[in-house]
């Protein structure tokens, strides 16, 4: 019995915009996110589709990520920040010229964000989403959507509206960006709550994926495990993700990207070299941070690192796709003895691992289906495709559940970052107040104002700003961020409510926080 695949990567950033910086450290988030993840993907499936090789998988587009790669303003910054990175490769090349493993790294550098920018912004126009367009429409790919700007929905679903709007946003966003309504969801965080399925199944959505106890732990117990998606009452499909093939990317023991071949993430010439040398191409006040031009492999535990060998790593990409297939099939052919239908592994991931966290990433997926379009006993499929031929699925009671540590949802809610739920229900409730009151209103200062305190609401409620809490990354930048978005908000409501409108704040506000800046967003709120 043949068994079927199915890859999900999400991809998602926070929005990050900052105009009133010449430059500002976390819009590089964006930027190394394109150039070693984004481009990388798309130019392997050009790959893939000049050699003949069919492929398909399930990519996770959020709205704040699909604002940002389409912000003139932003990606005018990428091209100074490729440009940027580029002279730093030709001053490698010079400084290196008489040491041939890193020189020739150099160049591989150069030439590798060379052909990025000539992607970028010759073929792609300066917007990477006309590069997952093209692929979505030769059916390669299915995009789905996200909360609107990835909020914790569990914890704002005291206001039905609230949740409500995370979702319709999303869904007009996504319509916008690729000019057709998401079939799925990827919920921010894998986060599910009972009766969220009500909420997707009126916005439209088909379908959703949860993390493994989430299905597991259903009632009535799931007969296929996760091997197999389930409906929820509201005729919402979920599909579970399999533990094994997650294990195997993820695990710091077990997965591949720990190989001594592939590329040591942390040692970067940004750190390495002199200071008066990189100064110009580090944050302006001398903090040092990542050029993305890394020289050395992993090697192993230890601080004396070997040179970096690209063509070795893409070997390695190789034994390391066909290992994965080679388990996948197997464990198929185990699961497959206890099922009347063919078994569907799930695998999802983020995005951003693949490129960034491990730069051979992209490769791996390439050769992956590359070694895939060879074998007739498991095929890559997507959920439309999954749930057209078997549209028959076992009807569950969904365990509320995430994919954050210790699977429920104690990552966003803990002393760390508690504080600010309090605030954002109740500019929630603000909101939905403010939009019921001027639904009929035909006033543009009115409206304008109305759809600002809506962007400042959603951009607090993005689950990011928590997760950096917790781990401890950004603490600083997450907490003023969370701050500044209630702050703004209720300064407009303030506002709002004496009709005293300050239009130079307001107007700024537009340009730095300018999310979803076509839409009237007071009819997401009624």
């Amino acid at each position: 019995m043949k068994s079927y695949w199915m890859l999900v990567l999400h991809s998602h950033l926070p929005f990050v915009k900052h105009p009133e910086y010449d430059y500002f450290l976390e819009e590089h988030w964006l930027y190394e996110a394109i150039t070693e993840c984004y481009a990388p993907m798309l130019l392997n499936f050009e790959k893939l589709k000049s050699e003949g090789k069919d492929f398909r998988l399930t990519i996770s587009m959020t709205p704040p990520l699909c604002e940002m790669l389409s912000d003139d303003f932003l990606m005018d910054r990428y091209l100074k920040y490729l440009d940027r990175t580029l002279t730093l490769c030709k001053k490698e090349m010079k400084r290196t010229a008489n040491d041939f493993e890193f020189n020739r790294l150099a160049e591989f550098y150069y030439e590798r964000i060379k052909r990025i920018k000539n992607y970028v912004f010759e073929e792609l126009n300066g917007n990477i989403l006309h590069g997952y367009r093209k692929f979505l429409d030769l059916g390669n790919i299915e995009i789905i959507t996200c909360g609107a700007t990835h909020g914790f929905l569990p914890f704002i679903s005291v206001n039905d509206r609230a949740v409500n709007a995370q979702i319709k946003v999303a869904v007009e966003s996504h319509k916008k960006h690729f000019g057709q309504y998401p079939e799925g969801i990827w919920l921010p965080e894998c986060a599910y709550y009972e009766g969220l399925d009500k909420i997707l199944q009126k916005n439209g959505i088909r379908y959703f994926f949860v993390d493994t106890h989430g299905i597991i732990f259903s009632k009535p117990r799931p007969v296929y495990g996760v091997y197999a998606p389930v409906y929820t009452s509201e005729g919402v499909a979920a599909f579970g993700r399999d533990v094994a093939s997650s294990r195997q990317v993820w695990s710091s023991k077990e997965g591949y990207p720990g190989d001594y071949n592939y590329r040591d993430f942390y040692r970067d010439v940004g750190y390495d070299l002199d200071f008066d040398y990189i100064k110009d191409y580090i944050v302006p006040d001398g903090t040092r941070v990542f050029t993305g031009l890394k020289y050395y492999k992993i090697t192993g535990n230890t601080e004396h690192k070997l040179p970096y060998n690209p063509e070795a790593a893409f070997n390695k990409t190789i034994d390391h796709a066909r290992h994965f297939l080679h388990e996948r099939i197997k464990f198929a052919e185990e699961v497959s003895k206890y099922m009347d239908r063919p078994p569907l592994i799930v695998s999802p991931y983020d995005a951003e691992l693949f490129g960034h966290w491990w730069f051979e990433g992209p490769d791996f997926i390439y050769n992956l289906f590359k070694e895939m379009s060879y074998s007739d006993d498991i095929v890559p499929i997507t959920p439309m495709k999954y749930l057209n031929e078997f549209e028959t699925n076992q009807v569950v009671r969904l365990n509320p559940s995430s994919w954050g540590d210790k699977g429920y949802f104690e990552v966003w809610l803990n002393g760390t970052n508690d504080w600010i739920y309090r605030h954002i229900v109740n500019i929630g409730n603000f909101m939905t107040d403010a939009a019921e009151k001027f639904k009929d209103s035909n006033d543009e200062r009115v409206i304008r104002c109305l759809n600002q305190m809506a962007r400042e609401l959603l951009l607090a409620q993005s689950s990011d700003w928590a997760f950096l809490m917790t781990t401890g990354t950004a603490i600083e930048y997450a907490t003023r961020r969370t701050k500044e978005h209630i702050h703004n908000f209720m300064r407009l409501y303030n506002m709002l409510a004496k009709m005293d409108l300050d239009y130079e704040f307001l107007s700024s506000l537009e340009f730095k926080n300018s999310i979803f800046s076509d839409m009237d967003l007071r009819k997401f709120y009624i």
